[in-house]
């Protein structure tokens, strides 16, 4: 069986454009989450406020984010897509992001194969409001259940590849001696 963060890897082509997998459907208040052991989605929680994911939100295989887990991304697009749908991203910035203490930075790309999308390359090409959108989605979703999310501010596409570059090395890094008996 395939596990989603181990055996998809990120691409030729990263950090210019790398493969993600989506966990949570633009749109959804089911928070679904990678089990790190099978590599299969859980249900993690239903949201507790009205709000909805503002992006077709997930991770990016082969990596490790500060808080351990695999790295997070917002793909900007026209539609929702299911649960493990895998992505071509092109990264147009990074939401810095401390999530009840910690350091969760989202990287925001939009799918590379996305007529509508794929031509922006940098989040200040992005409305306004869509940010602010983004935003404040991050900053509201956890009130309800006592938990603080802050959002730092937003960097362009350089700052968001350098993370992405960092997350890489961490995970071959972590998972070196699994990676060499492939």
């Amino acid at each position: 069986m395939t596990h989603a963060w181990h055996d998809i890897d990120l691409g030729e082509e990263s950090p210019s454009i790398f493969y993600s997998v989506i966990e949570v459907t633009k749109g959804s208040k089911t928070k679904y989450q990678l089990d790190k052991k099978t590599g299969l989605l859980m249900v993690d929680r239903i949201l507790s406020s009205s709000s909805v994911s503002p992006a077709n939100y997930g991770f990016i295989p082969q990596t490790v984010a500060e808080d351990n887990d695999p790295l997070d991304v917002l793909v900007l697009m026209q539609d929702e897509v299911a649960p493990m749908s895998i992505l071509r991203c092109i990264p147009i910035g990074v939401m810095l992001m401390m999530d009840c203490g910690e350091i969760d930075h989202k990287i925001i790309c939009v799918h590379a194969d996305d007529p509508e999308y794929k031509g922006y390359k940098h989040i200040n090409e992005l409305p306004k409001h869509r940010l602010q959108e983004v935003r404040f989605f991050f900053e509201t979703y956890k009130l309800l259940e006592n938990k603080w999310v802050r959002v730092e501010g937003f960097e362009g596409p350089e700052k968001a590849k350098q993370i992405v570059e960092k997350a890489s090395q961490r995970y071959r890094e972590k998972f070196a001696n699994s990676l060499m008996s492939q």
